[in-house]
């Protein structure tokens, strides 16, 4: 069983300052740890307060959420457990947030869209920047319980930013299809792709997320610098 270690979670706020406001929790990519997002929080909406946590498996010199085996489509079981591990952590959380809202990059992408099927309802938004959504596998019981999350998460259609670059060379091709397809019948969202930009995050996708935010939150959108380039080996 994984779990989310709270004293390793970078906060964007000390604890005095994060009552009343919206939680946004940052989910960072295979290889990399909870000091990489944390860099984006000054070029998101100010009112909200960012915790960025550590992923609970080591992976070189940084940490993954979950072991990798094809890319693009990891086991399920594995990407269920981090999501269970994640909840558990909000779960331990006091209720001073008037809302929980979701930031991964790549398979921190995945398994943001994980928790939406697990618990649709304890989520304002998702956003995914050069993820992918795990492919359902398993025995019939397995299937059978991924289709019923689906099915909730169909009535639900959170709204989701999808973002990714056209050269990105690391979420294979099949798995993009699979997630555009995916989120148009399971959610809500807003699907943009940057030209020329790779496994990263560039200024204009931060800039049209500001807005997505915004919209679906009447958060008033905070001007944005030059945000903090992410990267990591493999999807």
């Amino acid at each position: 069983m994984v779990q989310i270690d709270p004293s390793l979670v970078q906060w964007s706020a000390v604890e005095a300052e994060r009552e009343g406001r919206p939680l946004l929790v940052l989910l960072h990519g295979v290889g990399s740890h909870e000091g990489d997002l944390i860099g984006l929080t000054p070029y998101l909406p100010q009112q909200f307060v960012a915790a960025s946590l550590r992923a609970p498996l080591p992976h070189g010199d940084g940490f993954s959420w979950y072991p990798l085996s094809t890319p693009g489509a990891p086991d399920p079981g594995a990407v269920d457990d981090a999501a269970e591990a994640v909840l558990a952590w909000l779960d331990t959380l006091p209720d001073v947030h008037p809302s929980v809202s979701l930031l991964g990059f790549s398979q921190g992408g995945s398994l943001s869209l994980q928790l939406l099927r697990h618990a649709p309802e304890r989520f304002a938004f998702a956003a995914v920047l050069a993820g992918f959504v795990v492919p359902a596998a398993g025995d019939d019981d397995t299937l059978e319980r991924a289709g019923a999350r689906d099915e909730a998460l169909a009535a639900a259609r959170p709204a989701v930013f999808y973002g990714r670059g056209d050269v990105d060379q690391v979420i294979p091709v099949e798995a993009v299809e699979r997630t555009q397809a995916w989120l148009d019948e399971h959610a809500d969202a807003e699907q943009t792709v940057y030209p020329g930009l790779a496994h990263g995050v560039s200024q204009e996708e931060l800039d049209d997320l500001n807005a997505f935010i915004g919209r679906v939150t009447a958060t008033p959108i905070t001007e944005a610098g030059t945000p903090v380039a992410t990267a990591d080996p493999v999807g």
